[in-house]
């Protein structure tokens, strides 16, 4: 298309829009660009599409919900059907089931949305002083003022001035240095953020006892332990959420892509009881947070039709097929010397080339298998009803990328 209108995310903005992949159709797990090139979509669009694309029962709860109430506020005094619905879904299926689910739109806004809260409810403890959020190197928390501010990649957060105050990094890999902080600045410290499998920072799965020792020191020193499940929730560790998986349970969740599989735009935040029995303690009025979309009756519609569809397809036991899979051919890879290594979890992976991966993915695309490079990885994150037959696609591509290096 001959228009410059467009601004691309991450992405030079001198690009042209001629320049740029136009796909016009999706079913499964298959792309169709407008040249009617097809490609394997082995990265679930951004870490999203759980239910593959296409999905007629999604589609069709989308458009039924558009017959009826299409969009209107939850802001006191309404409410609508498919808004408090989804709600206690989502929560029945967290470690939080008696909590509470504020809805939003995107990862990002979930993201600000916890951060507000984690200081919220320390300034109501009457702990004005606890301000800090401590991050992790090579978190991801998305790209509003205060997720770009929380995340552990340094690209992310330069050329922007000065962001949030009271943010300390620790490292990704060892619990010995947060331990540290905590002694230091333990009565200071509001909450620790982190994704219990990092994604966009390498596809870096928790070192053994980190996330286990991440509790400990939030429950030791009153700070609240918040788990960035933007990208692991919904199945893609094999179970609902990573915090299930790993036997950790946070204070807050945020939540967001693979809830509506990208349908539509949903996101979230889950409050633990103790923290919602705080919340409701009228003493301290209305809640003074709140998003035009929040609770979009036909976004919520989505959420639940596309859950539905992830417990009807056991895609939950599909994510450890899948983990399987791709361990098996990863595996081949580094016994024969073509990659250096690898790390994943359930339907998610990725492995160190030891040369650019953004130059592989590329090639990766050309040959028809969308992936990410992300530093010297690649990394997978495929829909959760990708065939074995397409998984073996994914490998023949990479093996034949590899070669040709």
């Amino acid at each position: 298309m001959n228009t410059d209108a467009l601004l691309h995310s991450f992405s030079l903005p001198s690009k042209a829009e001629r320049d740029f992949i136009q796909l016009v159709s999706a079913k499964d797990c298959t792309l169709v660009d407008v040249n009617g090139k097809k490609y394997l979509d082995a990265l679930a669009s951004l870490w999203l599409c759980q239910i593959g694309h296409g999905n007629e029962v999604v589609i069709s709860a989308i458009k039924g919900q558009l017959d009826l109430l299409q969009t209107y506020n939850i802001f006191d005094p309404f409410t609508n059907g498919p808004a408090a619905e989804a709600a206690e879904k989502i929560r029945s299926l967290s470690p939080h089931p008696d909590g509470r689910v504020f809805l939003g739109c995107s990862g990002s806004e979930a993201i600000d949305t916890v951060i507000k809260f984690a200081r919220l409810f320390q300034q109501r403890r009457g702990q004005s002083d606890r301000q800090i959020i401590v991050r992790r190197a090579s978190g991801y928390h998305g790209v509003n003022i205060g997720g770009t501010s929380v995340q552990g990649i340094e690209g992310n957060r330069v050329g922007w001035g000065d962001l949030l105050p009271h943010v300390i990094e620790i490292p990704n890999d060892d619990i010995e240095p947060a331990a540290r902080l905590f002694a230091e600045h333990g009565d200071k410290i509001a909450a620790v953020i982190s994704e219990p499998v990092q994604g966009a920072g390498g596809v870096i799965p928790p070192p053994d006892g980190y996330l286990d020792g991440l509790r400990r020191l939030c429950t030791d020193n009153g700070a609240l332990l918040i788990f960035d499940e933007v990208i692991s929730g919904f199945g893609r560790t094999g179970e609902w959420f990573a915090a299930q998986t790993y036997k950790v349970t946070p204070d807050l969740i945020t939540f967001a892509k693979g809830v509506t599989s990208g349908y539509l735009p949903l996101s979230g935040v889950i409050i633990s009881r103790e923290l919602a029995d705080e919340l409701e303690n009228d003493d301290y009025g209305k809640l003074m947070h709140g998003y035009t979309y929040s609770g979009h009756p036909t976004a919520a519609a989505a959420a639940l039709a596309n859950i539905g569809v992830i417990e009807s397809g056991g895609l939950l036991q599909e994510a450890h097929r899948i983990g399987e899979k791709m361990e098996a051919g990863l595996k081949a890879l580094a016994g024969d010397g073509m990659i250096k290594s690898y790390r994943g979890i359930g339907g998610i992976w990725a492995c160190e080339l030891g040369w650019s991966g953004l130059e592989a993915s590329r090639a990766m695309v050309d040959k028809g298998v969308v992936c990410r490079g992300i530093g010297e990885a690649l990394a997978f994150c495929p829909p959760l009803i990708i065939t074995d037959s397409e998984i073996g696609t994914i490998f023949d591509r990479l093996d034949e990328v590899l070669r040709e290096h």
